[in-house]
């Protein structure tokens, strides 16, 4: 059967005229252009997809949120209300409260200039606690010990508060709780004040020193990349003290340059009488 029809066709080609092959090569033609041209859409639909970034998605949501923001000014502004008072309303006092200790942190750091030693020590030493991460675990390991809790039972909790399971003695004779000599030096050792003698018992994990070393190299490599040179400074001789003085000097040089440039040139060589 399959020979019969593939003698069969070739027997139809064979009686084909010359515009019926013309006819039939120019849609294959034309098929294989539009298949070429619908690949090519598809790659470049594939490419632009690809080089779409997060940068390029973070932009397009803030357009999207900014949208909806206009939106809702304009229906707001349609009933007659008041768009500021009805966002509010999303937000608790909690919520408020913090959102203003943060622009007023934000507005203290915003001053970048250099007054002396101590301001600049206290603005590092701020960046830095925003980098501390506190062992909750461990903190509550140790005040277990003062408290005379069970292992564990601070971190089951999920709080830090005291529960009535502390293991410790009663003196029928005063009805107090007498804590005994292991929470008196856990205690001791949990709440230092001026008068408490030890000192250097502290042994820090494997995990704190990489944290510490790890933290004291990307400050050297920061410093290493730092540079005070700006992007309005020309080549040339540093001969300003600050951006006033700079600025000064420039207009100095704009009007007398032409008459001081031999002066200025032989004190250079030397040659100056």
């Amino acid at each position: 059967m399959a020979s019969d029809s593939g003698e069969e066709k070739t027997a139809e080609e064979g009686t084909m005229t010359m515009d019926e092959r013309k006819a039939k090569m120019e849609q294959l033609r034309a098929k294989m252009r539009s298949t070429t041209k619908a690949n090519r859409a598809s790659l470049i639909e594939e490419s632009a997809k690809a080089k779409m970034t997060a940068r390029e998605t973070a932009r397009l949501e803030r357009q999207r949120k900014l949208a909806e923001v206009l939106r809702m000014q304009t229906e707001a502004e349609d009933r007659g209300e008041d768009v500021e008072r009805q966002k509010n309303w999303e937000w608790t006092i909690e919520e408020n409260d913090n959102w203003e200790k943060k622009k007023a942190r934000k507005a203290r750091r915003a001053d970048y200039e250099f007054h002396d030693d101590v301001h600049a020590a206290r603005r590092r030493y701020k960046k830095d606690l925003d980098l501390i991460k506190p062992d909750l675990t461990t903190y509550s390991r140790q005040k277990e010990a003062v408290l005379g809790l069970a292992p564990g039972s601070l971190s089951k909790s999920g709080s830090n508060t005291p529960s009535s399971s502390a293991l410790t003695t009663f003196d029928p004779s005063g009805g107090q709780v007498v804590p005994s000599s292991e929470q008196r030096m856990a205690a001791e050792s949990f709440y230092r004040d001026a008068n408490t003698l030890l000192y250097a018992d502290n042994k820090p994990t494997e995990d704190a020193i990489d944290r510490v070393v790890s933290k004291i190299n990307k400050d050297i490599d920061k410093k290493g990349k730092f540079s005070r040179k700006r992007l309005n400074e020309d080549e040339g001789d540093i001969t300003y003290i600050n951006e006033r003085n700079r600025v000064f000097n420039k207009k100095i040089a704009r009007y007398y340059d032409k008459y001081t440039s031999e002066i200025r040139a032989s004190f250079e060589r030397g040659t100056a009488l």
